[in-house]
């Protein structure tokens, strides 16, 4: 089993984990709706990345409606 070789101070311990803090999200906003959402990612909301509409997210809405009613038989 693995024992520490050297007691380690708390400053010297806390230096190490001073970078392990959480970071804020950096959003950018959909060109399209104006929402926030991740940087290079579709926009869940619209369904556009740089101006183009990659997925069509009424009708993944539909699937979903009909899905659920399939399985509420």
């Amino acid at each position: 089993m693995a024992v520490p070789r050297h007691h380690m101070a708390k400053g010297k311990q806390l230096r190490r984990r001073s970078h392990l803090a959480l970071k804020p999200l950096k959003l950018s906003e959909c060109t399209q709706c104006k929402k926030k959402i991740l940087p290079h990612l579709v926009c869940k909301y619209c369904g556009y990345y740089k101006g183009k509409e990659v997925v069509n997210v009424l009708a993944r809405e539909l699937k979903k409606k009909e899905k659920k009613q399939k399985a509420g038989k």
